[in-house]
């Protein structure tokens, strides 16, 4: 039984909103903290959809040695699992050289869904200011999208913005504008700092911060829907729930902490 095309699109789209989104810096951006980083971690997540245990999410970090500017790399990998994994098997693997200001300095992306296999590669040039964009149909041994885009001199990949939010100290009550591009859309997108939460996941209660980011209702997407971020309101700034509101045909899209490694 194939699965159904709503069900495939959400699996595409918490893949495309963890891995292709940048985010470039703004002067207005505060200063953050990456010494308050760990050298080293690794942090899994069960992923939710329409309440069945749909993937698990694992995010690596630590710091590289340093070279040709590269100071640390992260990475993402994306399973599908049960239920969904039998009918639409998801396997993809992310991963990013980023420098001490956590700028993106080149990405790899290897994506396995269904028959699709796909390679992309982005390469941030910070001297001409231009990232260039490149993917590849494996299966066919084709290149199936090329193009280049301008950035600003030092910008984020997704994750790379993510560890730059968690070196923030972040209250309720803030708006942060920062400006976004996938590399066919640049936008100001909004970021609230909304409230203090007690979060339960598989790994404990957390206390929390709820961020919510502006991407959707055609300001990056022209979908309807909404992105949520807790990070624990500590030094560690963890990202423990993840949470995508979509319209109701497709549903909600829940990443919650399982476990963290560091040293």
């Amino acid at each position: 039984m194939p699965l159904p095309l709503e069900s495939r699109w959400a699996i595409r789209f918490l893949l495309i909103l963890l891995l292709t989104v940048a985010v470039p810096h703004a002067n207005t951006q505060p200063p953050g903290n990456v010494s308050a980083l760990p050298p080293k971690e690794s942090i899994s997540y069960t992923v939710e959809w329409r309440f069945i245990h749909a993937g698990n999410v694992r995010l690596n970090w630590q710091q590289a040695a340093r070279q040709s500017g590269m100071a640390f790399n992260a990475g993402l990998e994306l399973e599908s699992a049960g239920l969904v994994s039998r009918l639409y098997k998801v396997d993809n693997r992310y991963n990013v050289a980023l420098s001490d200001q956590l700028c993106a300095i080149r990405s790899l992306l290897l994506t396995n869904e269904g028959s699709r296999q796909r390679e992309t590669k982005v390469d941030y040039d910070r001297n001409r200011r231009k990232a260039t964009y490149v993917e590849r149909d494996l299966r066919r041994n084709a290149t199936v999208a090329m193009r280049e885009v301008d950035i600003a001199p030092c910008t984020h990949d997704v994750l790379g913005g993510l560890y730059y939010l968690r070196t923030l100290r972040t209250t309720p009550g803030q708006v942060l504008q920062i400006p976004v591009s996938d590399g066919k859309k640049s936008v100001q997108a909004r970021v609230e700092v909304q409230e203090r939460e007690q979060i339960a996941t598989p790994a404990g209660k957390f206390q929390t911060i709820r961020h919510e980011v502006f991407l959707f209702n055609d300001v990056l997407y022209h979908r309807k829907g909404r992105l949520f971020v807790w990070l624990t309101d500590d030094a560690r700034r963890l990202p423990v729930q993840i949470r995508i509101r979509l319209p109701l045909y497709i549903g909600t899209i829940t990443l919650q902490l399982n476990k963290e490694e560091k040293s």
